[in-house]
C-alpha cells in the first residue's frame, strides 16, 4: 500500500510539473527571427489597447522593467534609458516598456499606481504595458529587468538580450559599455542586418 501511495503521489507530482512546464513552453514561443503576430494585442497603463499590426512599418523596442530593481535604477537614475527612449522614438521607433511583476511582488503596479510611478521614472517612450499575469513576458521569454527586444519594421524579432555589454548595477559603467540596443536600432533604421542579434540579459529576475 505504501508503494502504491508513493507511486500515486509521484505520478501526480510529475503530472503537475508537466502541465506547468508545458504551459510555460507554450507561452514562451517567440524566438529570434520570428515575426510577431500582427494580431497580438497589449494594454498600456492608461487602459489603451495596442495591436502589433499598428506597429508595422516601424521598429519596435520592448523593454522589460521593474522600477525597484537596482539594475533598472542604474539606467533610469542617470537618464540613460530615458535618453534612448527619447532619441529613438524621435526617429520613428515605437518603445514599449513592460512590467510583468505579479501582484504583490517587487515592481508590481496597479493601473491606479502606474501613472505616478511612470512619471517619477521619467519614462520617455511610447507606452508602458502592464502585464500582471506574465503572459506577454512568457511569450517573449523575458527573464530579467531590463531585458530588451527589438523588432524590425516587418515585426521580425532581430535582437534579444542585454541593454549593454557590462552586466553591473554601477552607473559609471554605462559610458564604457557597448549599447546593444542602440546598435541594433541603428542597423535596423539603416536597413542593415543586426551584427549582435542575441546576448545574455542581466538584471533582476522578472517577478512572475
Amino acid at each position: 500500500m505504501k508503494l502504491k501511495a508513493y507511486l500515486l503521489a509521484t505520478g501526480l507530482a510529475l503530472a503537475s510539473l508537466t502541465a506547468s512546464t508545458t504551459g510555460f513552453a507554450q507561452a514562451t514561443q517567440f524566438k529570434l527571427n520570428d515575426v510577431i503576430p500582427a494580431t497580438l494585442t497589449v494594454t498600456d497603463a492608461a487602459g489603451k489597447n495596442h495591436e502589433f499590426s499598428s506597429f508595422r512599418g516601424k521598429p519596435v523596442v520592448l523593454e522589460w522593467t521593474n522600477y525597484d530593481c537596482p539594475f533598472v535604477k542604474k539606467h533610469y537614475g542617470v537618464g540613460n534609458m530615458q535618453k534612448l527612449q527619447k532619441d529613438y522614438t524621435a526617429k520613428g521607433v515605437t518603445w514599449l516598456s513592460v512590467i510583468s511583476s505579479a501582484p504583490g511582488k517587487q515592481g508590481a503596479l496597479t493601473a491606479a499606481e502606474a501613472p505616478k510611478a511612470i512619471e517619477d521614472a521619467g519614462f520617455s517612450g511610447t507606452a508602458v504595458v502592464l502585464d500582471p499575469s506574465g503572459t506577454l513576458g512568457r511569450q517573449f521569454g523575458a527573464e530579467t529587468t531590463p531585458h530588451m527586444f527589438v523588432l524590425d519594421a516587418t515585426g521580425k524579432l532581430v535582437y534579444r538580450g542585454a541593454i549593454d555589454s557590462i552586466p553591473s548595477f554601477n552607473a559609471d559603467d554605462i559610458e564604457k559599455a557597448d549599447n546593444y540596443v542602440a546598435q541594433a536600432l541603428d542597423a535596423v533604421l539603416a536597413g542593415k542586418p543586426v551584427a549582435t542579434a542575441q546576448t545574455k540579459a542581466y538584471g533582476c529576475s522578472v517577478k512572475y
